[in-house]
């Protein structure tokens, strides 16, 4: 999953703001864990090695997080069952190229290539369909026509909870998820 230093401390950021402003919205709370998932996987190892244990704690990790998704009520379960899902396969390659020739630095390459293929294009699809949605002038979402017709007089919605915030945080986490896929 590392590729440059830049483009790793890139998905970093991204994945701790996705979770930092994710954390602010209760019922964002599995963006956050993914957010956070990323941002820890992302970092360089000349910064952060976690070793034979780190993998193995975030496929636990994401397979709780897939579980809760499966089980929860959002109506977006199953993208969340689907990023989990990919979180845990990036995991266990990052501990398979660890384990073989090449250390962490054999991470290119890792992976089923079918497996990452199906979840680049799930992805990829993922982002332009939700981010047309989020562009000016497009057919906005339901959740967004449905809170704006719902203040008052067209009022202002705060931020932070706003329909609109939750899908790009949707999207920056696909787009995360495609750099890291990319990286394999």
């Amino acid at each position: 999953m590392h590729g440059t230093p830049l483009v790793a401390w890139l998905l970093v950021g991204l994945g701790a703001s996705v979770a930092l402003s994710c954390l602010l919205r209760r019922e964002a709370r599995a963006e956050a864990v993914t957010g956070a998932g990323m941002a820890v996987m992302a970092v360089p190892l000349s910064v952060f090695d976690p070793g034979p244990w780190g993998a193995a704690v975030l496929a636990a990790a994401f397979a709780l997080a897939a579980l809760h998704s499966l089980l929860g009520r959002a109506p977006h379960r199953a993208h969340h069952a689907v990023c989990s899902g990919a979180m845990i396969y990036m995991a266990v390659a990052m501990a398979a190229a660890g384990s073989g020739p090449g250390g962490h630095a054999a991470h290119l390459g890792a992976g089923v290539p079918l497996l990452t293929g199906l979840l680049l294009c799930y992805f990829t699809v993922y982002v332009v369909r939700t981010g047309l949605t989020l562009a000016p002038g497009a057919t906005a979402h339901p959740a967004i026509s449905a809170a704006h017709s719902a203040s008052p007089a067209g009022g202002v919605i705060r931020l932070r909870h706003a329909p609109e915030v939750a899908l790009a945080c949707r999207v920056s986490m696909a787009l995360g998820m495609l750099a890291m896929l990319l990286a394999m």
